[in-house]
C-alpha cells in the first residue's frame, strides 16, 4: 500500500522526503508562514492595536460568499475573545448591493461614528471607496486576496498575498499567495494578538497562547468553499481546520450538522464542499447574508437550532428557483444553439443575478465551452455571470469584448458583468467575435487515471490509503482509478427529479459487486453508454457511500473494454 501512496504523491511531483512528509504529516508550526512576512502587517496591526486602546468604533466589513462571511466570523470572535465590544460586522446584500467595497455603506458606518473599517475579501481594487472613506475621517485596513490591477488604494494596509512589494525596498512579501480571503483576516488577528501580548496590554495577556488556532475551523470551510488551491499552506490550514471543525464548540456548526445529519466527528472536505459551503450562500442568495453570519457566531442553542433550520430551508428555496432556471434556459438553449456555438448567451429580466452564476454552471456542464446569463437585480441593474469549461479564459474573453460590458471582473473559469439596457442585446453577437479572435480550443485530451485496479481490490484499506491524501481539491484532485475488466449488471436513474444516474459493477474473475453513481449525468453522456450485460472499464474515484454506506464508485467516464 505504501507504493500506491508513493506512486500518487509522484504524480503530484511530490518526491523529495521532506515535501512527502509535509504533504503526508502537515505540521501546523513548520508549514505555515509568520503572518508578520505581509506587507504591511506591522503598520496594520499598529492601526488596530491603536483602535483598540482608544475605544475606536470599528467595522469589519465581509463579502457575503462563504470566503467573506467566515473570515468575518473569526474576526468576530477575535474580538469578543480579547472582551472588546465596539464592533460590528456589516455584509453588503448581495442583490441590492453586490460585490465591492461601497460609498454608500462607507457613509453609514461613518454616522455610526466608525473610526476604523476592516475588510475581509475584498478590497483590493477600490481605489475611490477608500479615498472617499479617509474623507469621511475613517481609516481602512483591506484584507483580501484578489489579483492586483496595478495601483492599490491609499489604505492604512492593503494585506493581500499577492502583493509583490518594490525590488528596492528589501521586502520579499508574502511566500505563499494562494490563500483565501478568510485566511488573511485571519493572519491579521494572529499577528495582533502576537503583538498585543509583546506589549503587556492586559486584555492580550488573557488570552491563552495558541487559542487563535480555534479559528481554523473558519478558514477550512473559508478554502475549500472559495476552491483557491489545496498545496502548500493552504493545506496546512485546511488540514488542521478540519481538526478544528471536527471538535468545534460552535453551537451552530453542531445544529448545522445534526440538520444535514452529518457525523461532525468525522467531517471532511467534501462534507463542506457540498453540504455547509451551500448552506452558507444560500444566506445571501435568497437575501438574508446575516443569517449565515449569525449561525457561526452565536452562542445560543435555541438561536442555533432556528438559524440552521432558516438556512436549510433557504437552500431548498433555492434549488428549487435554480432548479426553474436551468429548465428555461435548457429549452432556450435547444431552441437556439448548436454544439458549434462555443459562446452561450442567456438573459431574462426575471431572472434572479444571485442564482445565475449556479444555473450557468449546470448548463456549461451539459455542453462545454462558455455560458453566460443574466438578469435583473432589485436596482433594476442588469447583471450576469458566466462559467468557462476552461478551454478560454472568461478574463481574456471578457477584455476582446470591447465596450459591451460597464464592469466585469473574475477569474479565468468564472466570472461577472454589468452590462446596460441599451448593450445587453449586443452580449452575444460580441462575445462571439471575442471568442473568435482567441486561440482556437485546445484538442481534447483523454483524461489520465492514475493507478488502474480490479472491483476486487476496492477495499476499505484503500480508502484509508487513499484518503492520506487528503483533504482533496484545486490542485490536488482525488485519485483516478482505472476499473477494468467489469460487467454491468444494472443502470438506473435516481433523484427526485430522475437526474443522477447509477451504473451496478461485477469483476469478471472474482465476481465482486460495487456501486457506481454520478450526479447530473445521463449514461449517454458518457464515452459508452452503460448497459445491462455489456463489459467496460470505468475512470472512477472512491468515495464514501452517504446513500447506502460503505464505499462506492463516483464515475468520470466509463469506456469500451478493449
Amino acid at each position: 500500500m505504501q507504493t500506491l501512496v508513493s506512486r500518487l504523491l509522484s504524480k503530484r511531483g511530490i518526491t523529495d522526503a521532506s515535501a512527502v512528509s509535509a504533504f503526508l504529516s502537515p505540521d501546523y508550526e513548520l508549514h505555515t508562514h509568520s503572518p508578520s512576512l505581509f506587507h504591511g502587517m506591522d503598520v496594520a496591526v499598529e492601526r488596530l492595536l491603536r483602535g483598540i486602546e482608544r475605544g475606536e468604533r470599528i467595522a469589519i466589513y465581509a463579502d457575503f460568499d462563504c470566503d467573506g462571511i467566515p473570515g468575518a466570523a473569526l474576526l468576530s470572535d477575535f474580538f469578543t475573545k480579547i472582551e472588546y465590544t465596539n464592533f460590528e460586522v456589516y455584509l453588503p446584500h448581495r442583490d441590492r448591493e453586490g460585490y465591492g467595497f461601497h460609498t454608500s455603506a462607507i457613509a453609514a458606518l461613518a454616522a455610526r461614528d466608525v473610526k476604523l473599517i476592516i475588510t475581509v475579501d475584498v478590497g483590493t481594487t477600490a481605489i475611490d471607496a477608500v479615498r472617499f472613506a479617509k474623507e469621511k475621517g475613517v481609516d481602512v485596513i483591506v484584507t483580501d486576496h484578489h489579483e492586483i490591477p496595478g495601483e492599490l488604494p491609499d489604505a492604512v494596509a492593503v494585506l493581500n498575498p499577492k502583493i509583490v512589494p518594490p525590488a528596492l525596498s528589501g521586502v520579499e512579501g508574502y511566500p505563499f499567495p494562494h490563500l483565501c480571503g478568510a485566511a488573511v483576516a485571519f493572519k491579521l488577528a494572529q499577528a495582533t494578538l502576537m503583538d498585543g501580548k509583546k506589549r503587556g496590554i492586559e486584555r492580550f495577556q488573557k488570552v491563552q497562547d495558541g487559542w487563535e488556532k480555534w479559528l481554523l475551523d473558519m478558514v477550512a470551510i473559508a478554502t475549500i468553499a472559495d476552491m483557491v488551491p489545496l498545496v502548500g499552506e493552504n493545506r496546512t490550514l485546511t488540514h488542521w481546520g478540519l481538526q478544528v471543525l471536527r471538535k468545534s464548540p460552535r453551537l451552530g456548526v453542531r445544529a448545522l450538522c445534526a440538520k444535514l445529519r452529518l457525523r461532525q466527528n468525522e467531517l471532511a472536505e467534501s462534507d463542506v464542499g457540498f453540504s455547509i459551503g451551500p448552506r452558507i450562500n444560500a444566506a445571501s442568495r435568497m437575501d438574508e447574508p446575516g443569517l449565515a453570519l449569525r449561525l457561526l457566531i452565536t452562542r445560543d442553542r435555541t438561536e442555533a437550532e432556528t438559524l440552521a433550520a432558516q438556512l436549510e430551508k433557504l437552500n431548498a428555496r433555492r434549488k428549487g428557483v435554480v432548479a426553474s432556471l436551468v429548465k428555461q434556459a435548457r429549452a432556450v438553449v435547444a431552441e437556439r444553439f448548436t454544439e458549434k456555438d462555443r459562446v452561450v448567451v442567456l438573459g431574462n429580466p426575471e431572472w434572479k443575478p444571485a442564482l445565475l452564476g449556479l444555473a450557468a454552471n449546470s448548463i456549461m456542464g451539459d455542453r462545454g465551452g462558455i455560458v453566460c446569463m443574466w438578469g435583473r437585480d432589485a436596482n433594476g441593474t442588469l447583471k450576469g455571470s458566466c462559467r468557462s469549461d476552461g478551454d478560454v479564459s472568461l478574463l481574456d474573453l471578457f477584455q476582446n469584448a470591447g465596450d459591451v460590458f460597464e464592469e466585469y471582473g473574475g477569474h479565468a473559469a468564472s466570472g461577472g458583468f454589468t452590462v446596460s439596457h441599451e448593450h445587453v442585446h449586443r452580449l452575444p453577437e460580441a462575445l462571439a467575435r471575442a471568442i473568435d479572435t482567441l486561440p482556437p480550443r485546445p484538442l481534447a485530451v483523454a483524461l489520465e487515471h492514475d493507478v488502474s485496479v480490479t472491483l476486487s481490490e476496492i477495499s476499505s484499506l484503500l480508502f484509508k490509503e487513499v484518503s492520506r491524501l487528503a483533504p482533496f481539491g484545486i490542485g490536488n484532485p482525488k485519485p483516478l482509478f482505472l476499473l477494468s475488466n467489469t460487467t454491468i449488471t444494472g443502470v438506473k436513474r435516481f433523484g427526485k427529479e430522475q437526474n443522477h444516474v447509477e451504473v451496478m459493477l461485477e469483476c469478471r474473475e472474482s465476481g465482486k459487486s460495487a456501486r457506481a453513481f454520478e450526479f447530473f449525468k445521463s449514461p449517454t453522456d458518457f464515452s459508452f453508454e452503460p448497459a445491462p450485460g455489456r463489459f467496460a472499464n470505468l475512470l472512477a474515484t472512491l468515495e464514501r457511500d452517504s446513500y447506502r454506506g460503505g464505499l462506492a464508485l463516483r464515475i468520470v467516464d466509463v469506456l469500451p473494454a478493449p
